[in-house]
């Protein structure tokens, strides 16, 4: 019988899933260095609350990194560090390959917008006493989360004179903040007879901004007079040049430890820039990689990646023709032969809300890293479906770094679903899977992630990179 038993027990290992995975693979000394690596992630966070903030800061590392301003047409040599800023929205950095780009490229692609608040072009006005901004929201977002938060306000001004004013207002601890007000449960008995998605209307996400009059004259308007006045006299604008500004609104908290153990992040964005922190980070600490590594922080992800900042514009594909051009090669070939993890998160397996999930294909906090083969929805609409030749490929260089996996699926077959930029990197010719960290509460203005899945991500993208 024990013969028996044990050959039971050999075979059940040998042949089935593992049932020790995730973090209980790890030891302290590996828990401890996960979370000291985080702290300068939860700094980023804070600091990229937009693609705009999060160019601006990862410019500012990867300088302080080694990395120079790309020069077309400039030969470079293995373990060069370029980096290629487009529009202040999107970025590219490289790591200059031993074989240069003949042999292809090594893609880690990240977006670094998040569902927010946008204003509209005519955004500021006045009704009963009180200054309100008009909104349109940006990416797919649930409405009520919105409400009676505080609110930051980040973007950029383009003045008539060609200047150019970056608006940063509700961050520091002595600015006062903005919110979007809620209807008192008292007055709601209606409002909450009502469908979720019919409750909350996007026309409402009216974002209050002020209540005291300019002066005590007989005259319309002065309370949105005031507050023209206070934005005049803090960054020199009109209410004209609303009309050439990028404005959005924010979460004003930051990131924050989670849990008793604080084992896990909460904060605003970390859709997808818990990616894209751990992909500029590989870059910066790869060196002289065999192939050159390349990772690409865009824009527009949660609208589509439509516009010449989105993975649907062409300029990753520009750049690697460059590159091509300056060592002989047709920048397709180049192409053609690269390989890519589109660096983006998965939904985290939540047990409120299990109904939502298939639990044996999806993934969850703390067991790593998450290969996505296929996104989509339905019948796998709108997704590159990964290879198994590739997916062959990816899962022996995570065996063979030790580093944590696993498969996850977005949610039940019929329940919904969603898209990723990989579809777009695989368009191009490109073998292309998703392998990201797993989020709870996915899209919310506070999001949650494991430490050690975050570490995991980088771990992943270093060892595709070296």
């Amino acid at each position: 019988m024990c013969d028996k038993e044990s050959k039971t027990k050999e075979f059940k290992e040998k042949l089935l899933l593992s049932k020790k995975s995730g973090i209980k693979r790890l030891s302290e000394e590996e828990i401890a260095k996960a979370d000291a690596w985080c702290e300068d992630y939860k700094v980023f966070l804070d600091n990229s609350k937009t693609e705009r903030d999060a160019v601006e800061y990862s410019i500012a590392l990867l300088e302080k990194n080694g990395f120079t301003e790309y020069e077309c047409g400039k030969k470079y040599n293995a373990g060069d560090k370029v980096y290629v800023n487009n529009r202040g929205k999107a970025l590219i950095a490289a790591v200059m390959g031993k074989k240069g780009v003949s042999e292809g490229t090594r893609l880690a692609i990240a977006h670094i917008d998040s569902p927010r608040i946008d204003l509209k072009p005519n955004p500021l006005y006045e009704a009963n006493d009180l200054a309100l901004f008009k909104n349109h929201y940006y990416g797919g977002i649930r409405k009520y989360q919105w409400l009676a938060i505080p609110l930051a306000l980040h973007g950029v001004v383009s003045l008539l004179d060609g200047t150019d004013v970056k608006v940063n207002f509700g961050e520091d601890e002595s600015d006062p903040v903005l919110c979007i007000s809620d209807l008192l449960p008292h007055l709601a008995y209606e409002q909450v007879t009502k469908p979720l998605n019919k409750a909350f209307d996007g026309e409402d996400l009216n974002v209050l901004v002020g209540s005291r009059p300019f002066s005590d004259e007989d005259e319309a308007d002065l309370v949105k007079l005031n507050v023209m006045n206070i934005l005049n006299q803090k960054y020199g604008i009109t209410e004209d040049d609303f009309l050439s500004a990028e404005l959005c609104l924010v979460p004003t908290y930051k990131t924050k430890d989670v849990g008793f153990d604080r084992s896990l992040l909460g904060g605003y964005g970390h859709d997808d820039k818990c990616c894209a922190y751990p992909a500029i980070m590989a870059a910066i600490d790869v060196e002289a990689p065999e192939y050159t590594a390349i990772t690409v922080l865009c824009d527009k992800e949660e609208t589509g990646s439509d516009g010449n900042t989105g993975m649907q514009s062409d300029f990753l594909r520009y750049f690697i023709n460059d590159l091509a051009k300056a060592e002989g090669v047709e920048g397709y070939h180049a192409i053609s032969k690269s390989k890519c993890l589109s660096a983006d998160v998965n939904a985290a397996y939540d047990p409120t809300y299990a109904s939502a999930f298939e639990g044996r294909n999806s993934c969850y906090l703390n067991k790593g890293v998450v290969i996505s083969k296929y996104t989509g929805h339905g019948g796998k609409g709108g997704t590159s479906d990964a290879s198994a030749e590739y997916m062959g490929e990816v899962r022996r260089m995570l065996e063979k770094n030790d580093i944590i996996w696993q498969v996850g699926e977005l949610g039940r077959v019929d329940l919904g679903g969603g898209g990723t930029i990989a579809k777009y990197i695989a368009n191009m010719n490109v073998d292309t899977v998703d392998l990201g960290v797993p989020v709870l509460s996915m899209h919310a203005p506070f999001e949650i992630i494991s430490k050690i899945d975050i570490y995991m991500a980088y771990r992943a993208f270093f060892s595709f990179f070296e």
